[in-house]
């Protein structure tokens, strides 16, 4: 495992997007746990875009080295183009604090489908993997794995982090 992909993956984890504001929201309005629940939501809710990327992107290393090669680069300039989009955006957080309390199935429900549905991750992962694995090696699939486990572990703990912080507020 690369000190380049831990420090990537860590920036982007770190990076407020629809999970982050979900677990802080949970966090601010329903408190500690509630964010933990959260944010195990969130996690849970971006593996099918990593089953989507890994078996998609094993299919590709298989066929064609130059298409894996092709599909690095595409990648790169997507990563920079999410990059700078975020630089630009300006927002705030609004948090209804009268909500009604949600039970932990419904906090779970909605975390995973809040990255579910998010068509960016997808995207990302098929972007964001193939910079770490490559096109000549041997256990690719098993080296994808891998690396979404750590990043995912990262997600979590980090989701988490924010989630008790805010709720501590």
């Amino acid at each position: 495992m690369s000190i380049e992909f831990l420090l990537t993956s860590l920036i982007i984890v770190a990076s407020p997007g629809t999970g982050v504001l979900y677990t802080l929201s949970a966090g601010l309005s329903r408190g500690a746990r509630a964010s933990v629940v959260a944010a195990f939501a969130c996690t849970l809710g971006i593996i099918p875009h990593m089953a989507a990327a890994i078996t998609g992107l094993a299919a590709v290393l298989h066929t064609s080295a130059v298409a894996f090669e092709t599909l690095k680069y595409l990648g790169v300039a997507y990563l920079l183009y999410m990059a700078w989009n975020t630089l630009k955006e300006k927002g705030g957080l609004s948090i209804d604090e009268d909500a009604a309390p949600r039970s932990t199935a419904r906090t779970i429900t909605t975390g995973i489908l809040v990255n579910v549905l998010n068509p960016k991750l997808s995207i990302f992962f098929f972007a964001f993997l193939p910079q770490f694995v490559s096109a000549t090696e041997p256990h690719a699939l098993p080296r994808m794995l891998e690396l979404s486990g750590v990043f995912m572990l990262m997600t979590f703990v980090v989701f988490a982090v924010y989630g008790v912080f805010a709720a501590s507020v």
